[in-house]
This record gives structure tokens, sequence and C-alpha cells, in this order.
């Protein structure tokens, strides 16, 4: 149990606060180096970890992190910041759990419904408006319309459900076939990819810091993978739970890059986002999931907040409790079970997270430690003793406890 009270003082061995960019970080400390009393601006009963509040009343749902955005808009130049304030004021208004594929869009133009193992994409063109789907330009089996992000985001989609398909039997992302529906040319210098629920949907980016986001295959993919956690455990988007729900789609998304490219788990780069930034930014993509934290570096977007361990743990009133930040965690953990196991990453680690994942005793507001005792569960089921080890000490060596109980 964790108690916030009096002055600042947290009750809790060998650990301190400090506050950090408008983050609260804890840290583990030496149990000799006194704890120096802090002043919060709240006061707050005695909460599990599992259950930290969640701080940011304005829940946020998109690619692109709201503290990204955020450092655009008060270092930016005047263009980037009207680009980074219109997208922010944008996603503010987007649910951040749409809840499981319904139906995609009505006005969507949709191919023939086909068999299982063959995708259904549309992609429209918003024309730089925030109509959607905007105009049908590529359906299913039509060939190349000679347009980058149409074509881009064909392809995308395509190589998402040939994963889902032929890697996990899954019939697209609510393993019925759902229509993969993409609007390209959203808005105007629009700095975000997000699944809305019924349809993935593609800025261009403002072409100084972000390129158009269908350059990115780990990026659609991350943004269906949400359509698929949102059909099985339903992940909260807030806290620990939304971090594992970002977690889970970096992780598929940087399995269908891998599948694609035919790479295997040493040989991959495990970055997201690698493809969108411009070279005016100093940074290798958005995030690493085999390194959390080193992943940017830039006068302009800061340095790469995420913690790699959970003594490095993030307390925030940003970004629905740090979905973007504490994700670093398990998802280093995923990689550090993926290079273990060797091999492709998909084929072991990324069939045991799956498994977890479509798992019905997997709660809507999991913490990391009920995901990760799951995970083990399911590499006792499916594998064996060598699997098991393997994903024990992923989740050890980033501080996940294996014991901790609801």
């Amino acid at each position: 149990m964790l108690c916030f009270c009096g002055e600042g003082i947290i009750p809790w061995p060998q650990v301190r606060v400090r506050i950090h960019m408008q983050l609260w970080r804890i840290e583990r400390v030496s149990s000799r180096e006194p704890l120096k009393p802090l002043r919060f601006t709240w006061v707050s009963p005695c909460i599990s970890d599992k259950d930290f509040l969640m701080f940011d009343s304005r829940p946020l749902y998109g690619f692109i992190p709201p503290y990204i955005l955020n450092r655009i808009i008060a270092h930016g130049s005047e263009q980037q910041r009207s680009s980074a304030l219109g997208t922010l004021t944008h996603v503010r208004s987007l649910r951040h759990n749409p809840g499981p594929p319904d139906q995609p869009p009505a006005a969507a133009k949709l191919p023939r419904p086909g068999k299982a193992g063959h995708p259904q994409r549309s992609v429209h063109d918003a024309q730089n408006t925030m109509e959607l789907p905007g105009q049908p330009v590529r359906l299913e089996g039509q060939p190349a319309s000679g347009d980058p992000a149409v074509d881009e985001a064909y392809d995308a989609l395509g190589a998402t459900y040939d994963f889902f398909w032929k890697i996990l039997g899954r019939d697209s992302i609510d393993n019925k076939g759902f229509a993969l529906v993409g609007s390209v040319h959203y808005g105007q210098g629009y700095e975000n990819a997000f699944w809305n629920g019924a349809q993935m949907v593609f800025g261009d980016g403002d072409g100084e810091i972000f390129q158009r986001f269908t350059r990115s295959l780990d990026v659609v993919a991350h943004e269906l993978a949400h359509g698929v956690t949102e059909s099985e455990a339903g992940l909260v988007y807030a806290n620990q739970s939304g971090a594992l729900n970002e977690s889970i789609s970096d992780v598929f998304g940087v399995l269908v890059k891998q599948y694609v490219l035919e790479q295997t788990a040493d040989q991959a780069d495990w970055l997201i986002g690698a493809d969108l930034l411009t070279d005016k930014i100093n940074g290798d993509g958005l995030r690493s999931m085999s390194n959390p934290g080193t992943a940017y570096n830039d006068p302009l977007l800061g340095k790469d907040p995420q913690p790699s361990h959970m003594r490095e743990f993030v307390i925030t009133r940003e970004d629905n409790g740090g979905v973007h930040i504490n994700s670093g965690i398990p998802n280093r953990a995923f990689y550090l079970v993926a290079t273990t196991l060797g091999g492709f990453a998909w084929e072991k680690a990324g069939r045991i997270w799956y498994d977890t994942l479509c798992d019905r005793k997997l709660a809507n507001d999991a913490s990391f430690s009920d995901f990760a005792r799951l995970t083990v569960e399911h590499a006792r089921q499916r594998f064996g003793a060598r699997e098991v080890q393997a994903v024990q000490d992923g989740w050890r060596q980033v501080g996940v406890d294996l014991t901790q109980e609801r």
C-alpha cells in the first residue's frame, strides 16, 4: 500500500519521489540515504499500486503522446505550434476506450465480403479535411493509386491482417472478418494516427517534425492492435492497464514489422515509429522496446521519458496516468523474453502474449503483475520449462512482482 501524507513523505521503503518535467517519478535509493520531504499539492488516502489514481481528467487516445505535443506547443515555431495545438485539441475529443469493433463507418465504400483469410481493405482520402471517411480511393484488389499515403495504408492494412491470420489464426481485428477501413490525408498538418473504433485515420504530419504516418508499418499495426485489445480484454485506457494496452499494441506493431522483414529477435531494431521523425529531429523513433528512454533526445521534443524498470515508474497527471510512458516497462519485458528465446519473436513470445490477451481471466483493469502471472501460465500451457523460465526472468528483470495478488 502507498500512502501520501503530510509534507509528501511516502512511507515506502527505499523510495523517494522527485518532481521532474511535470512527472512524479518514483525512484529506488540507497536505504542509507534519507528521504527528503517534498510538498505535494494533493493528499490521497492509501491506495494499492494497481489502483493508482487516473490523474488526467481528459483522456487522450492516439499514437503521438500528449506530452510530445505539449513540448512542441511550448517550444516549436509558429507553424509547429499551430499543427501540434490543432492535433492535441482534436485528440482530446477521442474516446480512449472506443469499445469492440461493431461496424465500419456507414459512409465508407466497402469491397464485397470475402472468405476468411482474405482482408477487406478500403482506403479513403479525407482531402485534408476532418470529415470521415472521405472519398474512396482504393478498394480490395484494386491496383496501386499512385498516392504514396493511400498505397502505404493499403499495404500496411494487408500486412497486419496477414500476420494475425497466418501466425495467430485471427480473422481481422474482431476475428470475424471486420473490414479494414483507413482514411489518409486527415486534417492539415495533423500529427497523429488513431483507431476510433470503426476505422484507422492517418495524418500527414507537419513535414518538419513528423512525416506522414502511413510511412510506418508498425504504427499502422499498433493502432489496429488497439482494436484487437478492445475485442478481447478491453483493457481500461488508464494507469497500468492503459500502459498494458499501449504495450500490447507496441508488441504487435513490432511483430508485424519483423514478420514482413523476416527478422529474428536479434536482427530487429525494436523501435516504434522509426520512419516517422524527419532528419531535423535527433532521434531514432518514438519508443525503444529494447532500451526504453533512449529513443530520442532532442531540443524540441525533449528526452524520451519512458522507464525500463518499476523503480522508475512514473506517476503523472498527463497521458491518462502515463500510458505511453510506463508502457516502457512491459515493453522491455517482452523484448527480454523474445531475445532470450531467440528465433522469430512471434513464434513463442508473441504467441504467449496473444494467448494472455485472449484469456478471459485477464481483467480489464489488470496490473502489470496480473498480466505477467498470466503470461507465465500460458508459457507453461503452450510450451515448457525453458519458456516459463524466460518469461519469469523477463518480468523480474524489469521489477514486476510475479507473486503480488489482487
